[in-house]
């Protein structure tokens, strides 16, 4: 029998507040991108102050030693040592913990016990009515190297490979032709030249056609190889593409041992091909990579992992203006302004300093586990995924995801992406990680 009755339920729910909507966003933001975001927090907030002073004060971040001879410890200039996951924030969801004045609480249920509001997992959306405090979906352009970085992951490399091939991905410009010396890039992953050859052979396998060429001829040929129509005719033609420029067709058909018809023939089908494969892509052209972690060699031994202050905003809160127009403020809605500025300000100024301790944090446990790379090169890169370093640190997994998202370390082997570190593993039969 059908009724109505009135119950009284009690349960959790995720709650996003503004503040931790920020915070999300402000952790996988570029250098680039923060600052640009800062600027406008700037323009909007009249407390919000840069603060003068030494750029190696930027932060109250403690640079980290990392100690080779006992991977599971970590070490810190100041003395200080225990395991990786003490150092800092030992929870994932201490991290931006702490809401604006004015929203404390909003976090915690009924019981008064921590609620569902950790930033960190809070990217799934779970529980919320649509559409209301979900992460926005990515909607950008795939760029070329983000589909080039794909096709890598995908390639069936070893981790080392795997690394080589990223680390060629970060060579090709915006036209899709790769740019760089080669013994360079094999001296600085310690690996012959061969096998940096034989990766890039893989990768001109990728698509586009004709991508991560280093000549317009190499990426025609290509080209012509998937079209089955590379002969050594049409190799002829490819080396005195020069010939072709000044329309000498006579001494071009006496070099290819072809007549009119074929030349004609030939020409059509070199013109029908994309000397640009890259040009097809959206988003951002590649802009200079400035890292946010630096990692040198030690000299007591160990790798010494710093943030680099020149990419860490300084910001305060001015006190005293805050007094000045808090003191002046006579109507509600100027002492709301007042105090809502009061309190983004603060929580700014802290979620910047946790985000660059966050960074850090992450950072040095990445350089703890891939170690070897950094010491003998590419062949020992090791198998990593996000979960390893979380666990290892005590974050959560998207947390981590966020940090190494469009950040980059300096390090004696050159600049990578943090995702670099991370590559696929098969397990052995006895449980080890193999590669891939």
């Amino acid at each position: 029998m059908l009724g109505q009755r009135l119950e009284i339920r009690q349960g959790q729910g995720l709650v996003i507040t503004p503040q931790l909507q920020q915070a999300i966003k402000l952790l996988q933001l570029s250098n680039l991108e923060l600052e640009a975001y800062v600027e406008s927090e700037l323009e909007k907030n009249p407390l919000l102050q840069r603060e003068d002073g030494d750029p190696s004060e930027a932060n109250d971040a403690t640079p980290e030693r990392i100690e080779v001879a006992d991977r599971a410890e970590m070490t810190f200039e100041d003395g200080r040592s225990g395991d990786a996951g003490d150092a800092v924030d030992a929870r994932g969801d201490d991290v931006y913990g702490d809401s604006a004045p004015g929203e404390r609480g909003a976090d915690r249920t009924d019981d008064g016990q921590p609620g569902l509001t950790d930033w960190s997992r809070a990217g799934s959306g779970g529980g919320l009515p649509d559409g209301e405090g979900r992460e926005q979906p990515d909607t950008r352009e795939t760029t070329l190297w983000e589909h080039l970085q794909a096709q890598a992951s995908q390639a069936g490399f070893s981790s080392a490979d795997h690394g080589i091939a990223l680390t060629l991905i970060d060579m090709v410009d915006e036209g899709g032709y790769l740019r760089g010396d080669l013994a360079e890039v094999a001296d600085r992953l310690g690996v012959d030249g061969e096998r940096i050859e034989r990766v890039l052979a893989t990768c001109h396998g990728f698509e586009p056609t004709g991508v991560m060429a280093r000549s317009v001829p190499e990426c025609l040929e290509l080209q012509l190889i998937e079209r089955n129509r590379f002969d050594p005719a049409m190799a002829t033609l490819l080396e005195n593409l020069d010939l072709l420029a000044r329309r000498d067709l006579t001494g071009l058909r006496k070099l290819c041992g072809v007549d009119a018809e074929d030349m004609v023939e030939m020409i059509a089908e070199l013109k029908a091909l994309t000397p640009r494969p890259g040009a097809g892509f959206g988003g951002e052209p590649a802009q200079t990579v400035i890292p946010d972690v630096h990692v040198r060699a030690d000299p007591a031994g160990g790798w010494k992992v710093e943030l680099n202050a020149d990419t860490l905003p300084r910001l305060i809160m001015d006190k005293r203006y805050h007094g000045v127009v808090a003191g002046a403020a006579r109507t509600d809605v100027d002492k709301t302004f007042v105090a809502d500025c009061a309190a983004q300000a603060s929580w700014l100024v802290k979620s910047l300093d946790q985000r660059a301790k966050t960074i850090l944090k992450v950072a040095s446990e990445i350089v703890r586990q891939q170690d070897a790379f950094l010491a003998f090169g590419v062949e020992f890169l090791r198998p990593l995924n996000l979960k390893t370093v979380a666990d290892a640190i005590g974050m959560h997994e998207s947390t981590v995801s966020r940090v190494t998202s469009n950040k980059y370390v300096s390090t004696p082997r050159g600049v990578f992406e943090l995702k670099f570190f991370f590559t696929a593993a098969i397990q052995s039969s006895d449980g080890g990680a193999m590669h891939s």
